[in-house]
């Protein structure tokens, strides 16, 4: 099944992110290290974005929530994915005039458990990735690779984030400290001091990105989304209600750490919303202020963990990069409070695409290169990231 010897592919990566906006597919060349300890090569060569139906994206976000549902419809679900999945990198691939020859698909988060909790007596950790594969094997006459998330949760880890993997081949700077944002559902954080090794990285989740703004246009505006944060642009940012949501202990919690839905979902919202209506707040003063959650969300855990985590070179103005990706980065409004917070901590900020990496490619060709690692036997979670207590292979294979 699996060659011994890695040897360059071009490999199809799938990701649909907690925000259950759409699937991005990226194309990647992935080759061998050209020498032994160094990382593996990508290039990304093209991607496409495709946004769920209204229908689809209400019934994942229902299950995610954990809206009334039975296992008929879950299981429905799962399989519909798996049907967009395989439709999605057909037309990518045509598009692009490309042939993978390997499929890497994360699948959709509707649960993700990665602290214990007791369940029929015992404690349990889990997560779950729904979008069935063997749609997309029979379609596609291709291997795929899904399920990256167990294998790390079962060795310790939190299964997440499985980014940083991708941050290290492609960012990973001899003389520079380069951070890693990004702005999905949730953000989380890469952390590459310089010149380091795999073993030097530290990632995690910082809480919400794009979840709460979200979330609170649909409740406020009737929309998906804030469009270029120009509705966050308009209003003013409440403090006092940043500072109180900021108690939650998630974000004082030391990594590693990963959430979702089940940190950041409905509860939070109706605390921001009746927060602010406390304050007599406007709608667009409401959006603002979950703007502004997200980007002091983020700043506080650089202070936190990212910043002594790299020690004496932080203090090194000129040698400190941030690269932002994710959908969150065309949030104009965002973006300029992280780049307006970050100067006063020594941090220079810019877009993954300043760097040649479309900011909504990024965790799409992550999951293409796991998905090379698996199919190669080699594993692909981070234990200082993810907490695990060996390195894994990670993913589960289905044949065409």
């Amino acid at each position: 099944m699996n060659s011994p010897t890695p040897k360059p592919m071009i490999v199809a990566g799938i990701m649909s992110g907690t925000s259950a906006d759409g699937v991005d597919v990226a194309l990647c060349r992935i080759s061998p290290a050209l020498r032994n300890g160094s990382a593996p090569r990508i290039k990304v060569l093209g991607h496409r974005a495709f946004a769920y139906n209204k229908k689809l994206r209400t019934t994942i976000l229902a299950a995610a929530a954990g809206d009334a549902t039975n296992a008929a419809e879950l299981a429905q679900l799962s399989w519909r994915l798996g049907e967009v999945y395989a439709e999605c990198v057909e037309t990518a691939s045509r598009e692009l005039k490309l042939k993978p020859q390997l499929i890497a698909c994360h699948g959709q988060t509707i649960y993700h458990q990665a602290t214990s909790a007791n369940f029929l007596g015992k404690p349990l950790r889990c997560t779950s990735q729904i979008g069935e594969p063997a749609p997309i094997a029979e379609r596609l006459h291709l291997p795929v690779v899904s399920d990256f998330r167990p294998a790390d949760l079962v060795a310790g880890g939190q299964g997440a984030p499985l980014v940083p993997m991708l941050d290290y081949c492609l960012f990973r700077h001899e003389s520079k400290n380069r951070l890693l944002l990004n702005l999905g559902g949730i953000a989380n954080i890469t952390t590459l001091p310089a010149g380091c090794t795999v073993n030097d990285i530290l990632a995690f989740d910082t809480g919400p990105a794009n979840m709460v703004i979200d979330a609170a246009m649909h409740r406020l505006y009737g929309r998906g989304f804030d469009k270029d944060g120009a509705t966050a642009a308009c209003g003013r940012v409440l403090d006092t209600v940043v500072k109180r949501l900021l108690q939650a202990k998630y974000f004082s919690a030391p990594p590693p750490k990963s959430c979702g839905r089940e940190e950041f979902g409905a509860a939070v919202v109706d605390n921001l919303l009746a927060l602010c209506d406390n304050e007599n707040a406007r709608k667009q003063d409401t959006i603002a202020t979950a703007t502004a959650l997200t980007a002091e969300s983020i700043l506080d855990a650089y202070r936190k963990f990212c910043w002594p985590h790299l020690g004496q070179r932080a203090t090194l103005a000129s040698a400190t990069e941030m690269f932002v990706a994710g959908g969150g980065a065309n949030n104009v409004t965002l973006l300029r409070m992280l780049t307006e917070g970050f100067a006063a901590l020594n941090v220079k900020v810019a877009t993954t695409a300043s760097a040649g990496l479309a900011v909504e490619a990024k965790e799409a060709a992550a999951f293409a290169l796991l998905g090379w690692l698996t199919w190669h036997g080699l594993p692909g979670n981070v234990p200082s990231a993810t907490g695990a207590s060996r390195a894994v292979i990670l993913g589960k294979v289905t044949l065409a």
